[in-house]
């Protein structure tokens, strides 16, 4: 009797000892399983990173871009306005924009607007958010290098004095005075040139404003 029961001893010890192995090899198999599961994790974190940071960088990427949906040209008018005759996006885009103009007449655009309650800059702006305050009605006056500081004053002062509008220094423009709405251009001689308080009147949230009533304030601003 005693050594049957020391038998069935052995052999219950014998069963529970193959059970922990089997035991400690499932949990060995488990941590291998878990760790290497991590290891994918970790990895696709990675790879899902770097593939959201180069998308990022490529669609802020400062290369210019030409506006592909603005098509057409200027037709001059008897009272020497240009004005663009034919398409002009007005897509919001983070890119920068090459214009077939300088300064530009509108197409695609930032989607902050430069404030334009009067705002008189004394750097040049960005094309991209000047173009945003054009579609809500401003009239844009820029000068370059060539404007006698007399006229440049003047303007400024009269800018100021003048909700929806904006002045800011264009070194690119070819003509000494330029001003600008959405879709419509022209030159002046100068602060004293009647031309000058014509445009104002006709396009300071005049017919061509394709955002009428839009803000010129809360916008961007140097």
């Amino acid at each position: 009797m005693g050594s049957a029961n020391k038998s069935s001893s052995t052999a219950r010890q014998t069963r529970i000892a193959e059970m922990r192995r089997a035991e400690e090899a499932r949990d060995r198999r488990n941590r291998i399983l878990t760790i290497g599961i991590g290891v994918v994790v970790v990895v696709g974190l990675v790879v899902g990173g770097v593939v959201l940071v180069r998308s990022q960088s490529d669609d802020s990427d400062d290369t210019a871009a030409p506006d592909a949906k603005t098509s057409g040209k200027f037709v001059a008018g008897a009272d020497g306005v240009q004005t663009w005759k034919g398409t002009l996006s007005r897509d919001h885009v983070t890119r920068k924009v090459t214009y077939p103009v300088e300064p530009p007449v509108g197409g695609d655009h930032n989607q902050v607007w430069m404030n334009c309650d009067g705002d008189v800059y004394t750097k040049p702006l960005n094309n991209e958010n000047a173009v945003h305050s054009l579609e809500h009605g401003a009239v844009w006056v820029t000068y370059n290098d060539k404007a006698p500081k007399a006229d440049v004053d003047a303007l400024a002062a009269k800018v100021k004095k003048t909700p929806y509008s904006l002045m800011s220094p264009d070194d690119k423009q070819k003509e000494p005075i330029v001003l600008t709405a959405w879709g419509h251009q022209r030159t002046v001689t100068g602060a004293s040139d009647p031309n000058v308080d014509a445009f104002f009147e006709k396009f300071v949230q005049g017919e061509q404003t394709p955002e009428p009533g839009a803000a010129c304030t809360n916008g961007l601003s140097q």
